[in-house]
């Protein structure tokens, strides 16, 4: 059985799809705070599977041990944590103490239940800046904000803890931007307020959430003066998970690896392909560039393919129709929730 950390959430939920389609039993630990139960409500109907489900927080010590007395947990996927990168300039403290201690709480009760295989979410944030691209998985460390700070602070507690205990397998994977949705539209991004991500507020701004997209900065050195990012697939990036999965079941040791497509796409290059993509015209407007954003970012993924066997499959024009597909069909994401029974619901 798999433990998915925040698996209620945005990558998680498309995290459950693959591993249930895979054959493998799932449970899920989520405290809600930027989720939804609905999501899994529609995992269970994409896949006709039940997850067992349990409202905690990696905070709460007790309770989490109590999700391993109930279940035979064989590996951990660790994607529960804050993600905003402005929020945390303004809060960094809640971030550290947030993302440190509930990975600290989750470690110390896998070691007490004897479970030593862990895949961790982590991000692109900890190049900071890079030095070149395309970005390789040795390159320097240098996060530039208190998120991807605690995304390179988890990895150096995770070598530590490796490195303590050679029976444990540990991969760390480094997402790059996660767009799209799964394409039967039923599970997608689901922002609470104004989005922090380029595709959810171009989508909402395509159905008239919002008048216009803020694009911060068009004097970059690029193709067209706007950041470039190495955009992926949320179900592309899912199918990682299960390649990782099946690899530190296989073996025991400390990896890291990028996870991207390899190319980099602008922001207006984005927006143009949307455009096309859904038949709605995106209004922007240019703004100043935004404190610590970088004009370039993109992975070299061959890690993952040669280690993994695992290499991004769609392209850019599938992560648009899909995210346009989830918004079109859920103008309001999950507004309203189901009810559906879980027969491990712990709530707090």
């Amino acid at each position: 059985m798999i433990l998915v950390t925040g698996g209620a959430g945005y990558i998680g939920s498309h995290i459950c799809v693959e591993l249930l389609n895979q054959g493998y039993e799932v449970v899920v630990v989520d405290n809600l705070s930027n989720s939804q139960l609905e999501s899994l409500r529609r995992v269970h109907e994409l896949t006709g599977k039940t997850i067992e489900f349990y409202e905690v927080d990696l905070l709460h010590s007790e309770k989490l041990s109590q999700v391993f007395a109930n279940h035979p947990i064989d590996a951990v996927i660790h994607l529960a944590g804050l993600k905003a990168v402005g929020e945390s300039v303004k809060m960094p403290l809640k971030y550290y103490s947030n993302n440190l201690t509930g990975t600290f709480t989750l470690c110390e009760v896998m070691k007490e239940f004897n479970v030593k295989k862990l895949i961790f979410s982590s991000s692109a944030t900890v190049y900071g800046t890079p030095e070149r691209n395309p970005i390789e998985e040795s390159a320097s460390l240098q996060a530039a904000n208190p998120y991807g700070r605690t995304k390179l602070m988890i990895e150096e507690i995770l070598e530590d803890l490796y490195i303590s205990d050679q029976s444990f397998s540990i991969s760390v994977l480094r997402y790059f931007n996660p767009i799209g949705a799964h394409p039967s539209g039923r599970i997608g991004e689901n922002p609470k307020g104004i989005p922090n991500n380029l595709m959810p507020y171009i989508t909402q701004v395509a159905i008239g959430e919002y008048s216009e997209l803020q694009v911060f900065g068009n004097d970059y050195p690029t193709i067209d003066g706007t950041g470039v990012r190495d955009f992926i697939h949320v179900v592309d990036l899912a199918k990682g998970h299960v390649k990782a999965l099946e690899y530190v079941t296989a073996e025991t040791g400390y990896e890291t690896y990028n996870l991207g497509t390899g190319e980099g796409y602008s922001v207006l290059q984005i927006v143009h392909a949307f455009e096309k993509a859904s038949g709605r015209k995106i209004p922007y407007k240019i703004k100043g560039r935004r404190s610590g954003d970088i004009a370039e970012c993109f992975s070299d993924p061959s890690k993952a393919e040669a280690k993994l066997g695992w290499k991004a499959e769609k392209g850019i024009n599938d992560m648009c129709e899909d995210a346009w597909k989830w918004q079109r069909n859920n103008p309001n994401g999950y507004s309203s929730e189901r009810s559906y029974s879980y027969s491990h619901d712990n709530r707090e």
